[in-house]
């Protein structure tokens, strides 16, 4: 009786390992998927950014404007990648990533990545950037992004 039971516990000790396992694995898969997402961004490079995204990725970015409303801008794919190809080569964009927060079900992702926005080194703005991710044949795909933006309480 005591052989079975120290037996089971290494079998569930066994299964739970591969199952954690395989949990990070899809956990460093997704997040090469961002990083190559933002290596695109702060090279300019299109093709990279391509790499990551579904073909109807849905763009969205929460602000405040300028007389203090909240707003809620929808951007289009070509536009968002039009604007990184036409980036200059000498501006320096740098978006930190402070953390990731990854949930997985099955082959739906979401990211959740703080960030710190700089531009030519200079602090630009902070928030959130909020990813949901698709896996199909085997790669996860970016399918929707949206992100916060502030210029202050950047600790939050």
């Amino acid at each position: 009786m005591q052989f079975r039971t120290i037996t089971l516990f290494f079998l569930v000790i066994l299964c739970y390992n591969q199952i954690s396992s395989a949990q990070q694995t899809e956990e460093e898969n997704i997040k090469n998927v961002i990083s190559l997402f933002f290596k695109g961004i702060h090279e300019g490079d299109t093709l990279l950014i391509n790499q990551t995204i579904a073909r109807d990725l849905k763009i969205q970015t929460i602000y405040t404007n300028d007389e203090g409303i909240t707003v809620l801008r929808t951007d289009e794919v070509t536009h968002f990648l039009n604007n990184i190809a036409s980036k200059n080569p000498e501006s320096n964009w740098d978006e930190k990533l402070l953390s990731y927060s990854i949930k997985i079900d099955n082959n739906m992702a979401n990211v959740w990545t703080p960030y710190e926005f700089y531009y030519n080194g200079i602090f630009s703005h902070c928030g959130v950037n909020s990813f949901q991710l698709f896996k199909e044949n085997n790669h996860w795909k970016i399918i929707y992004l949206i992100d916060t933006r502030r210029k202050q309480n950047c600790n939050n």
